[in-house]
């Protein structure tokens, strides 16, 4: 039987009704705003409250505590050694994990298992890696063994300087293969056709990395400097289980302090300090994306 002009009004129209809008729904927003709001707006409102009133009855006392976390001896010493690892570390983790990248890229599917063996440092607990840093640069651990056999002598590794450069090396070995994943994944994202075109005209390696890779790999390098000055605040754990409360003062960062603060119950100093670390950071992120928007 077929169906008459009416019938086929109706099924259009219904169809027509059911037919979603092109425009995005704003309640899809509604449960991850909820979230950032009771889990990160309100703690930071609240922390932000108490940066500006005292410890004990939470009477408002202006800037006095911002003054007294800028006047803490100990403060300045983890800023500055938070801020000297920030500056070697990035730099040293981006170039380095670019060189793999570049090598694994050219070896194409050849490199399948490197790429899976770089992921692995990811998945080692923490605890693991301390128990290896015991292993490794404990006064009788394994390096000093080696370096006593080969005629040298042993180094106080985690009660000295050196305790920096063991933070370092941690850092990079863990975050390498992350960073080598994303950068792998923006050389993909590279349409083969500039190189050719490239070569065509007489391009050689060299010019065609500074010319086509770097340029097309900008946003990737964006989000690594993002990713990479969050992860380098996470690495704390490490040095916070070999080295206690009161680590060599060479890796004695923020997140020592803070952890001492909250032991004191110091959370007027703490909340200002948390403030500041906040802002620091929204401004160094803030001028990255400025940096990034001039580029475009």
């Amino acid at each position: 039987m077929g169906i008459g002009s009416k019938g086929e009004g109706k099924i259009k129209q219904k169809i027509k009704m059911r037919r979603p809008s092109g425009g995005t729904n704003p309640w899809f927003l509604l449960p991850s705003l909820m979230g950032v709001t009771l889990f990160v707006l309100v703690p930071f409102g609240d922390v932000l409250r108490r940066s500006f009133a005292s410890a004990m009855g939470g009477q408002a006392v202006g800037f006095a505590n911002y003054t007294a976390v800028f006047a803490n001896k100990a403060f300045r010493l983890a800023a500055a050694n938070t801020g000297r690892f920030l500056g070697v570390c990035i730099p040293i983790l981006l170039a380095l994990s670019l060189v793999v990248a570049l090598c694994l890229y050219a070896l194409g599917e050849r490199a399948a298992l490197f790429k899976t063996s770089l992921l692995i440092p990811m998945a080692v607990p923490v605890a693991s890696v301390v128990l290896l840093w015991q292993v490794l640069f404990d006064g009788q651990g394994l390096t000093n063994g080696w370096l006593t056999g080969a005629g040298g002598s042993a180094v106080s590794w985690m009660d000295s300087p050196m305790a920096f450069w063991v933070l370092v090396g941690s850092y990079i070995w863990k975050n390498l293969g992350y960073c080598v994943v994303l950068w792998l994944a923006g050389l993909a994202g590279i349409s083969p056709s500039l190189y050719e075109a490239a070569r065509v005209d007489g391009a050689g390696n060299v010019q065609m990395f500074f010319w086509i890779t770097l340029p097309n790999l900008l946003p990737t390098l964006y989000t690594l400097l993002v990713l990479s000055l969050i992860n380098a605040f996470k690495v704390f754990r490490e040095a916070y289980l070999i080295g206690g409360d009161y680590p060599h003062t060479s890796i004695y960062q923020l997140q020592h302090l803070f952890n001492n603060w909250f032991r004191e119950l110091s959370m007027d100093k703490l909340s200002a300090a948390a403030v500041v670390v906040a802002l620091v950071i929204l401004g160094l992120i803030m001028l990255l994306r400025r940096a990034w928007d001039k580029e475009d």
